[in-house]
């Protein structure tokens, strides 16, 4: 085997670290799941990981190779020496299993595993690209869609958020079964349809790695996997991940047509009230009260032993009879939270149906309505 040895800038190398180890497995029988696998050759340092489900290869340049070589060291050790390190280089010099790493007057010793034990992951192929968007667009997409996507749920399914592609047209939609968001965009180049159900994890990860907005990003999706290449100048990262199986519930159904009391809010305003109104509510009454009419919205809540509160804001532009309805504030927080424009559209048809957010045809949110009583 042989030694390497490399010079790194240690705020790259944490960062990218801190990047790949997201993606090691935590709970394993199998140790060389929990490592990352460092390369050095040809005047860069490749890191790689996989958990078997989702892998990664990121490639940084911010480095001096010595001595090509590499190297297979658990994860979280590793992470934690270089994000201590205090100096603004860090020297990696692996001896058969071990590496050693120094940094001004400290010297660490971990000890690793065979390189050659290493699972494969998956290099990016260039001849099956679906399409490119920017990273920024792309960071967008994931941002308004993610957060409403099921941590744990029985229909396995939604787990994930589904990816649907017609040409340059890309969606990103997302459900727990009690809210959907539904984030719109365009790639740059396109060819054909795609649709597939990307895990949370992997997103994740994904959008960890969009880190210039100006950046190429890659997609190619075949019948289980999903890659995903980033080329951000210097550093590029290829992510290979699994896809989810099952079929994703018809989410067009559920997006009301009919509504017909409608109000454009102020964002910050509408998210300061909804903030201020959550103060007083609990697990056993986590619920806020919408109470429009007479151009006005009165937000109230109620939370048993602790209190009560009620947020008063005015409504001129409201369109529609008077209306009252509940929802979680947590769940209106969360939309309004990824929402960059400065005005939202907030739509309602009945205290027992869903209200929706709106943006432009960029994002959409439906949202199911608290019982009141």
């Amino acid at each position: 085997m042989q030694q390497m040895k490399v010079i790194c800038d240690q705020s790259a190398l944490a960062e990218a670290l801190g990047i790949v180890g997201g993606v090691v497995a935590t709970r394993t029988p199998t140790p060389v799941l929990t490592c990352i696998k460092i390369n050095a050759d040809d005047g860069r340092l490749t890191l790689a990981a996989t958990d078997k489900e989702v892998g990664l290869r990121l490639v940084m340049d911010q480095v001096e190779v010595d001595q090509p070589g590499e190297t297979l060291i658990p994860a979280d050790k590793l992470i934690q020496i270089i994000r201590e390190c205090q100096e603004p280089t860090v020297t990696l010099e692996s001896e058969k299993q071990a590496l050693f790493i120094r940094s001004g007057e400290s010297t660490f010793k971990v000890y690793g595993f065979d390189p050659a034990e290493a699972p494969p992951v998956k290099v990016f192929d260039e001849s099956s690209v679906d399409c490119e968007i920017s990273a920024g667009d792309l960071q967008v997409l994931i941002t308004r869609s993610i957060f409403a996507a099921a941590d744990e749920h029985s229909r396995y399914a939604i787990n994930g958020v589904l990816l649907e592609r017609k040409g340059k047209n890309i969606n990103m939609i997302a459900t727990d079964g009690r809210r959907l968001a539904v984030a719109s965009g365009s790639a740059t180049t396109g060819n054909g349809d795609s649709s597939c159900i990307v895990p949370s994890k992997a997103l994740g990860i994904m959008r960890r790695l969009l880190r210039n907005d100006d950046a190429t990003v890659r997609l190619s999706i075949d019948d289980s996997q999903i890659h995903v290449h980033v080329d951000d100048g210097g550093n590029q990262a290829s992510l290979s991940s699994t896809l989810v199986e099952g079929r994703f519930p018809p989410f067009e159904d559920v997006i009301p047509k009919d509504q017909d009391k409608r109000v454009v809010f102020n964002r910050d305003t509408l998210r300061a009230a909804v903030r201020q109104a959550a103060l007083l509510t609990n697990e056993d009454s986590r619920s806020v009260r919408m109470h429009f009419q007479n151009k006005q919205l009165v937000l109230t809540s109620h939370a048993p032993e602790m209190g009560e509160a009620e947020v008063h804001l005015d409504l001129p532009e409201y369109e529609g009879e008077e209306i009252e309805i509940g929802f979680n504030p947590n769940y209106l927080s969360d939309a309004l939270k990824v929402i960059d424009e400065d005005q939202v559209i907030f739509e309602m048809k009945a205290s027992n149906k869903p209200g929706v957010i709106r943006t432009g045809k960029e994002f959409t949110y439906v949202l199911m309505p608290v019982n009141l009583s």
